[in-house]
């Protein structure tokens, strides 16, 4: 796979030594099994999976050329590079600025652009209409697109089944960057509908089945389908195709409860003419650390630590799948753990921050589960383990660090 050039502070001596001996013992990624970095008073359990994606370094290298070839000149992003505040923050140190917040808010009006002007679009990618705005103002919008090529594949996908007359049902979250910037363009292939969760399919599952009032559905599914969008015409021929960041297990999920509908409705036998097989959409970075986790936590641990923005789609999604075995803290980094006694983090069902006390066991070894989001750096990883060392009072240089 390709090495990005990335600014060396993103990097770490711990977090580093862990993914270059799983890369040499595990060369094909097959064990989901956790990296164990023994302190003795404490146990690390670190996700085999975890961190930076192709995708993310794709765009901080792209965004750190623009700052490096265009010295002197206006440079944008159309909002976050991803969803980490260390990383956004040092891009607004390096002079970028935000044209938009992440929902779509405008922070600065498109009309100041020029076309001496350079804007980023962002890894999540950007809708039809704004993508147009800006190469009406004569702005080079491929120079430093950094997309992510495998949220391009969902386009891509969606295209295809366009071609075919599906229907195209999103699995995400309608505010998302990303499935905004996807449901703009399915929507010129097709008709589409965003879906955020199963309970959102089984409400639709009424409309396909015809046991629901038609005249409702413009109240269900509200700002969330394509303008013409006809249930009695478009819901029966269907393909799902998701936020590349959301739970694979659901995405899956909601995909097998529609295929069974339409077997109830239309047959078996003729399941081809009426629901796609999308699998191929899943991103592979969103399954390894997905399933990096559900490794993690086949092994006891006395609590569970996941670090990443708290805006981040793929991050919550691995607090979600840890807190049915361990006390989770979702922390943005090392300034959360405020002490052995009391930790801020972000709940992601009441949605803010709190603090809780007595976080941590008194234990003679204390194991902890820990991992991190997609756009994470290692060296936050690194700095949350140098603080809860630091916290414990465990005294440990690099070279005593064991990875076993």
């Amino acid at each position: 796979m390709k090495q990005f050039q990335i600014p060396e502070f993103y990097r770490s001596p711990i977090i580093s030594k862990v993914k270059a001996k799983r890369k040499l013992d595990d060369p094909r990624k097959k064990d989901f099994s956790p990296t164990i970095l023994d302190f003795g008073k404490v146990r690390f359990l670190v996700s085999r999976h975890f961190g930076f994606c192709y995708g993310v370094e794709n765009a901080i290298e792209r965004a750190y050329r623009a700052i490096e070839e265009n010295p002197g000149q206006r440079i944008y992003l159309l909002s976050q590079m991803i969803h980490n505040p260390d990383v956004n923050e040092d891009l607004v140190a390096n002079g970028i600025q935000f044209l938009q917040d992440t929902s779509g808010k405008q922070l600065i009006d498109f009309d100041t652009l020029t076309n001496d002007d350079i804007v980023l679009i962002p890894a999540f990618g950007t809708t039809v209409d704004i993508e147009k705005l800006l190469v009406s103002k004569g702005i080079d919008v491929q120079k430093y697109n950094t997309t992510c090529p495998f949220v391009e594949k969902v386009w891509n996908r969606s295209e295809k089944l366009g071609e075919t007359e599906h229907t195209i049902l999103i699995h995400g979250k309608y505010n998302h960057e990303e499935t905004r910037a996807t449901f703009s363009r399915s929507s010129q292939f097709a008709p589409s509908l965003i879906l955020k969760d199963l309970d959102e399919a089984r409400l639709l599952a009424e409309y396909i089945q015809e046991k629901k009032d038609l005249q409702e559905f413009s109240i269900d599914f509200e700002g969330r389908h394509s303008q013409g969008f006809d249930p009695l015409k478009h819901l029966n021929k269907i393909g799902v195709v998701n936020q590349t960041t959301m739970l694979a297990s659901e995405t899956q999920e909601i995909t097998d409860y529609l295929r069974g509908v339409m077997i109830e409705k239309y047959g078996e036998s003729s399941i081809k003419n009426h629901m796609a097989d999308t699998r191929d959409t899943l991103c592979y970075a969103t399954n390894d650390n997905q399933s990096a986790t559900l490794g993690l936590m086949e092994h006891e641990a006395d609590l569970g630590i996941v670090v990443g923005g708290y805006n981040s789609s793929n991050t919550t999604h691995l607090v979600e799948l840890m807190e049915s075995k361990y006390p989770v803290y979702f922390i943005k980094g090392a300034s959360e753990i405020l002490s052995n006694l009391e930790i801020q983090y972000f709940d992601i069902h009441k949605k803010q921050v709190v603090k809780q006390k007595d976080y941590m066991p008194n234990n003679e070894v204390i194991s902890i589960a820990i991992t991190s989001g997609a756009s994470c750096p290692d060296s936050i990883m690194d700095r949350v383990i140098h603080r809860i060392l630091d916290i414990l009072e465990v005294k440990i240089s690099l070279e005593d660090i064991y990875v076993e």
